[in-house]
């Protein structure tokens, strides 16, 4: 039997990752878990883009803010919080493996074709590179999770 003591979830701060978070809850408060909620921050493009990181009460902190209001209705289950800089999938698959998860929790917006060729699907690059089980919430499921 599997073993989930430390659940990862990444969050990009849609509604898709709050149905994905819920069910994280759930999976959380039934197993004793932890809840690491991290969000991955893509690197700067330019010059600009970096001076504009660095300014007082900027992007990071605007980002711990949203990342922050993440919380469960269920005080039993203990969360934390990391932002990280870097490439989505291989910040989270990374991640997952320095914080021992034992189950990653993510959203998947179910893109196809060429929308996906271009977006790229951060969900599949996570699933293809994690060493724990993955388990991907779309978004029929996190609809019926934030209704209830």
């Amino acid at each position: 039997m599997l073993s989930i003591r430390t659940i990862l979830h990444p969050t990009d701060f849609s509604e898709l990752s709050l149905g994905a978070f819920q069910l994280a809850c759930s999976l959380a408060r039934d197993h004793g878990a932890n809840i690491i909620v991290l969000h991955v921050y893509p690197p700067p493009l330019d010059r600009a883009e970096v001076l504009a990181r660095g300014q007082p009460n900027g992007y990071e902190e605007s980002l711990w803010e949203e990342l922050e209001k993440i919380k469960s209705n269920d005080p039993a289950v203990s969360i934390e919080y990391r932002l990280i800089e870097g490439f989505a999938a291989d910040e989270i698959v990374r991640s997952a493996r320095e914080n021992s998860a034992d189950l990653i929790v993510i959203g998947t917006h179910g893109r196809g074709g060429l929308r996906r060729a271009i977006m790229g699907s951060v969900a599949e690059g996570v699933l293809r590179g994690a060493w724990c089980p993955v388990l991907t919430v779309n978004a029929h499921v996190a609809a019926a999770k934030t209704a209830t």
